[in-house]
């Protein structure tokens, strides 16, 4: 999952949010790869906060999302803050030469 939260409209609330959130992933088996640390664009757009959350499997993020505790938090979220949220499948095959 790469979660780049666009615009906080009350950070103050969001906190809270984002707590119930990772204990729900948790559950899923998630760890954080990247989290808010520092970062320089080089090409195209960036957010002011970046993560990159990964999953043992697909299925095991896809099932994060789509869990009754997770949509039961996004709509204390979806009010406070606008993210671009992507669930991508892994690559373990041959690196190009």
């Amino acid at each position: 999952i790469l979660d780049r939260p666009r615009r906080h409209r009350r950070p103050g609330t969001i906190q809270g949010v984002r707590c119930g959130q990772w204990a729900t992933a948790e559950k899923y088996g998630a760890r954080f790869l990247v989290r808010a640390g520092r970062y320089e664009t080089a090409e195209g757009a960036s957010r002011t906060r970046n993560a990159v959350i990964e999953f043992p499997s697909y299925q095991a993020a896809l099932d994060c999302w789509k869990s009754p505790e997770y949509q039961a938090i996004l709509h204390l979220r979806q009010p406070v803050s606008t993210i671009d949220l992507i669930i991508i499948e892994g690559y373990e095959g041959p690196q190009p030469e």
